[in-house]
């Protein structure tokens, strides 16, 4: 959903201290940071990575959010190792991860002992991992312990933001938020399991606007002063107009190029050659596939394979986030026949098998039936 923009005089202000190229000087502590990575790195990058992928936003299906995945009570790694062998089982090759700053600020070592195990789970099935840091999707707030239960029939009913509603804007925590970046990526930046960093989902949804773009313009510099192998992108999801200034900077400033869209075949070709085009660097769809708007494997798959465009659906086992129904659907909503995402059941079986017999079919050259070993 569209919303206006409200510009403070002091945001301005902000703003004002910022270009394309950098953050202002309101964020303290800076210190050296890598460049932008050029064409010629992108694409060679791109090659030594192995080109071409499709792929998958993953969260457990006994998770409800990002911090019930990744809290210690309820981390899954035996859910999360049998979900993945489903994944693999389809051919996707990288997996989308969201992780979360209150979990890492709770105890840091432990979260990244939770990482460490959550890579290595992923990296047995031959999947690469994208963690998305920032995320300004869904509920306002989160809260540490324990988690509220879904809503029946509500698409991500307690997904919640990161940083809440009342710290995105707020520059006094940017050196805790500039930690965490550091800590995180400083930590995996050379990790060959870590495949790219997605620093900031959707900025500007829910409401925030253009006060997201200080906390944006943030997450570019303390992703680079990590200095990471790997690299640093931010999707673009809103291409009116009233997102030029997020939309912008987050392509002028992405080491490879990212974006977001749930639309029909000729709409989203349409977009990846343009991207591909002016940009000259590599594409990666890290959000489609939402069957009801036209947004369908069997179509998109063959689409973006010859584009040569990375392509990583949004869901991948019916679980806890209802992501099954689709976005405004009312509280008690039945099962719908035709799930918006998601492409597997609890069991392993698939929601269509013609969805998975593409999937191999481009992803590994095969087109046969798929036999899963569910225990």
């Amino acid at each position: 959903m569209r919303t206006p923009i409200v510009v403070s005089l002091a945001l301005l202000s902000l703003i004002g201290n910022i270009n394309t190229t950098g953050t202002g000087t309101f964020l303290a502590n800076q210190v050296k940071a890598r460049n932008q990575w050029t064409v010629d790195q992108a694409n060679q990058w791109w090659q030594q990575s192995g080109g071409w992928f499709a792929g998958c936003n993953f969260i457990p299906s006994t998770a409800v959010n990002t911090l019930e995945m990744w809290q210690a009570e309820t981390y899954d790694p035996t859910t999360i190792d049998r979900e993945l062998g489903f994944a693999a089982s389809a051919g996707f090759k990288v997996i989308r991860v969201f992780i979360h700053h209150l979990v890492w600020n709770q105890d840091r070592a432990a979260f990244k002992s939770r990482l460490d195990n959550f890579l290595s789970i992923a990296d047995k099935h031959g999947i690469k991992t994208m963690f998305a840091m920032f995320d300004d999707c869904w509920n306002p707030e989160g809260h540490l312990g324990q988690q509220p239960a879904p809503i029946q029939g509500v698409h991500n009913s307690q997904w919640v933001r990161a940083p809440g509603y009342a710290e995105f804007d707020d520059t006094s925590l940017f050196p805790l938020f500039q930690e965490y970046f550091h800590d995180i990526i400083g930590s995996l930046k050379n990790d060959k399991r870590v495949y790219l960093w997605d620093i900031y989902n959707e900025p500007g949804n829910s409401g925030h606007g253009q006060r997201t773009l200080p906390l944006l313009q943030g997450t570019f510099q303390w992703a680079r002063e990590a200095e990471p192998s790997q690299p640093i992108s931010s999707a673009p999801w809103n291409f009116g107009s009233d997102f030029d200034p997020l939309t912008n900077y987050q392509f002028e400033n992405s080491d490879v190029i990212t974006f977001h869209l749930y639309s029909d075949l000729q709409s989203t070709q349409s977009k990846a050659q343009q991207l591909k085009a002016r940009y000259q660097k590599p594409v990666i769809l890290s959000e489609y596939m939402a069957r009801p708007t036209g947004s369908k494997f069997q179509t998109h798959i063959p689409m973006l394979h010859d584009e040569n465009v990375g392509a990583i659906n949004w869901g991948l086992v019916s679980g806890k986030t209802n992501t099954i129904f689709p976005w405004g659907s009312p509280e008690g909503s039945p099962e719908p026949k035709i799930w918006f995402h998601d492409v597997f059941r609890k069991d392993g079986t698939p929601f269509d098998q013609e969805e998975i017999d593409v999937l191999r079919k481009y992803t590994q050259g095969q087109s046969t039936r798929i036999e899963l070993n569910i225990v």
